[in-house]
């Protein structure tokens, strides 16, 4: 016997009013598990497009809530929906994505609906004999994989993003709900100003990025790290950095993957001048292909690489584009 139950999905949209990168594949997880019921708080006059979008990201209902002050009140009015939906569908689980944002409002949603959080899963399944739903993690640097479920209640699991492959089906027609927050949530903190980012356009965003190239230390310097960006540019991937490399200079801490950057999981992760430190492991070991090239034949780097590289990076990269770029011509 399958699970049967609603899946509730935090929506994260944009300034814009569209469903973020974590949403397909938190939708197509839903599906995998249930019907995935999405939810999502946005600007009046947004709704259309916003319903549009997520249909064809596989959501059967679309749970609306229309609020002004969603830009500004920090998790408010995604707390107060999610709680309302919760009650609305009679839902035992929600699957948040495991960002910055999306964590505090994991944790508010547990205290105001009396749930409990299986915090940073990589893995969400219904385990057929104890009927219950099981939440997988990837603990210790990716070393070791623990498991974990709720008894009784709500269970809120944050979702690494990345984790999970593909689309749900597309769904023609969802059923839509406009609703407005009934429930209140605590008062979180509030915006009061926005600053984008600079960054190149085009080049993905580090977290949920399916592909990302990453330098360190070995790179040498600020100006030679472009030689990671002309790889990672050729690829069509995000660009990373350990802390190594942040700490001397080559780039802006918002690079930095690891245990005190961004933890990543896409399908390709390349490490140029990387030394592998626990540290730098723990936030990319469970990409699911991992490109190594290091000088050092000794660097904890290999232990965790599918494919390695003993070379100098700038020997090495430049002959890989050429290569790439002769395939594809």
């Amino acid at each position: 016997m399958a699970y049967t139950g609603n899946v509730l999905v935090l929506i994260e949209t944009t300034r814009e009013g569209s469903p973020k990168s974590t949403a397909a594949g938190l939708l197509r997880l839903a599906a995998d598990l249930g019907t995935p019921v999405a939810v999502a708080v946005t600007a009046s006059g947004r709704s259309e497009d916003l319903t549009a979008d997520l249909g064809v990201l596989g959501a059967t209902h679309v749970y609306l809530v229309e609020s002004e002050n969603a830009a500004t009140e920090l998790g408010s009015a995604q707390v107060g929906a999610m709680a309302d939906a919760v009650h609305k569908y009679g839902a035992n689980l929600v699957l948040i994505p495991a960002t910055n944002d999306s964590n505090a409002v994991a944790g508010r949603l547990a205290i105001v609906a009396g749930g409990s959080v299986a915090a940073d899963a990589v893995a969400v399944r219904f385990d057929e004999e104890s009927q219950e739903i099981i939440a997988s993690h990837s603990v210790f640097g990716g070393d070791f994989t623990t498991e974990s479920t709720v008894e009784g209640g709500l269970m809120v699991v944050t979702v690494r993003p990345g984790s999970t492959e593909g689309r749900a089906v597309p769904v023609a027609s969802p059923v839509i709900t406009i609703a407005q927050v009934a429930t209140k949530a605590a008062t979180g903190a509030t915006i009061d100003e926005v600053t984008e980012a600079a960054g190149k356009a085009g080049r993905p965003v580090l977290r949920g990025a399916k592909s990302v190239v990453s330098g360190g230390r070995g790179v040498g310097s600020k100006e030679a790290f472009s030689v990671v960006e002309e790889l990672a540019d050729v690829l069509g991937a995000a660009v990373g950095a350990s802390r190594a490399a942040v700490d001397a200079g080559y780039v802006p801490q918002s690079y930095q993957v690891g245990q005190t950057g961004v933890t990543v999981n896409p399908q390709l992760y390349v490490a140029l001048g990387i030394s592998g430190a626990i540290q730098h492991r723990a936030g990319m070991q469970t990409s699911k292909t991992i490109v190594a090239i290091n000088k050092d034949e000794d660097a904890p780097i290999f232990d965790v690489a599918d494919f390695g590289i003993v070379g100098d990076v700038f020997t090495v990269v430049p002959q890989l584009i050429e290569e790439i770029n002769n395939r594809r011509s």
